[in-house]
């Protein structure tokens, strides 16, 4: 049997290689930076890891890190209602309900798992779920293992939203699910108009943070700081790895009867290992120093903006952005590998994104700011770009 199921994989790889739509993985050798070191003995600008505030090689998070290894080992070998609780869990999962102005947490491995988790224990076939069109996959996913009813409104089209609560009213529980930052975009959900409709048509509200957690609003906690919402949403999902260090572990906090509900019910909470404590230990420092000084935040708001100028002036057609994303449209899946292959000859490391991670038709390459990131370097970019795109008819 699998000769022929070989056969056909190895001619869907084909096709995807001769569409142009075919992922390499470049190697690291270095620690995650503003500037990395490739196998190839490459010394390139990383322009494109969530790596928002710089963190994932803090020396004060791998101080914490180490620590928590010498006192609490390498992992808990355990889920965490058996025998994988720590004491770093629980102060991690107070820490994030403080900075997010909730009521309690709970920790997964990852935020797909989060957002994997996170429906099928609350909403049952009598409910609704209404998702915008853009929303990431582990999301889409989660739905899918719901048995709830699903709508979908265009992305932040509030108009269209409005349509499918109406349509919902049947159902006994509504749940609007939005993104904080569109990944792909960059583009920010207008909270403030989602919960003033979910008001008037008696709907809850889940916000994922992953891109918008460290990055939005004025101290770094997201879109519910930005649009002054703190605390009016039921849940908020998000990740410890992109803004907060880069590492590996997500989470879910809001209601505290949602999250008890969760930690009865939630599959991949009740079946997968706890992080591993020196992973929560350096999330914990990292709540800290956001908490004590905002200076990284305003670090990554200004190279966010200067970088966006400069790009625009030159001729670039970008995406409108609320977040440390710039997508850089260039439509064709091709143009867009060939783009980023010519960049990094330039020394500035970025990724070409195209079907069926975008669209078909709308490839770019998604430029990601960092706080790690001194002004020479936006501008060694800025010139790379510039000379790339002029050398493929990009830009004049």
């Amino acid at each position: 049997m699998y000769k022929d199921f070989q056969q056909h994989l190895q001619s869907e790889i084909s096709e995807i290689k001769n569409a142009g739509l075919y992922k390499n993985e470049r190697i690291i050798v270095s620690a995650q930076g503003a500037c990395i070191k490739l196998n190839t003995g490459e010394e390139v600008l990383n322009f494109c890891a969530n790596n928002y505030l710089g963190l994932a090689n803090n020396k004060q998070l791998m101080k914490a890190a180490k620590e928590a290894l010498d006192t609490h080992g390498y992992g808990m070998a355990s889920v965490r209602f058996i025998c994988g609780t720590s004491d770093l869990h629980k102060k991690l999962e107070a820490k994030i309900a403080e900075f997010f102005g909730t009521e309690d947490t709970i920790l997964y491995a990852a935020c797909f798992d989060a957002n994997g988790g996170v429906f099928e224990p609350l909403l049952t076939e009598q409910d609704a779920i209404i998702s915008d069109a853009l929303n990431h996959a582990s999301i889409i996913d989660g739905v899918r293992l719901c048995k709830a009813q699903r709508y979908r409104y265009a992305n932040a089209d509030m108009e269209d939203l409005e349509k499918q609560l109406i349509a919902a009213q049947a159902n006994k529980f509504r749940l609007i699910v939005t993104d904080g930052v569109f990944s792909m975009d960059g583009n920010v959900a207008p909270l403030d108009k989602i919960i003033a409709l979910a008001d008037k048509y008696n709907a809850m509200v889940m916000v994922d943070e992953s891109h918008s957690a460290g990055v939005v609003g004025k101290t770094g906690r997201g879109i519910t700081e930005l649009f002054d919402k703190r605390g009016k949403v039921e849940i908020i999902t998000g990740t410890l790895g992109k803004a907060f260090g880069g590492a590996v572990g997500g989470f879910t906090t809001g209601k505290k009867e949602i999250i008890e509900m969760l930690r009865q019910r939630s599959r991949p909470y009740l079946f997968s290992n706890s992080i591993p404590p020196m992973v929560a230990a350096a999330g914990i420092k990292m709540v800290e120093m956001m908490s004590a000084t905002n200076e990284l935040q305003d670090k990554l708001h200004a190279n966010t903006e200067y970088f966006m100028e400069k790009m625009t002036k030159l001729g670039f057609d970008i995406k409108p952005t609320k977040s440390a994303i710039c997508a850089v449209m260039l439509y064709d899946a091709k143009l867009s590998q060939d783009f980023a292959a010519k960049l990094q000859d330039e020394g500035i490391y970025v990724t070409g994104f195209y079907y069926p991670v975008v669209p078909k038709g709308a490839a770019r390459i998604r430029v990601q700011l960092s706080a790690a990131h001194e002004k020479q370097h936006l501008d060694k970019a800025i010139a790379a770009f510039e000379k790339i795109g002029k050398e493929l008819g990009v830009i004049k």
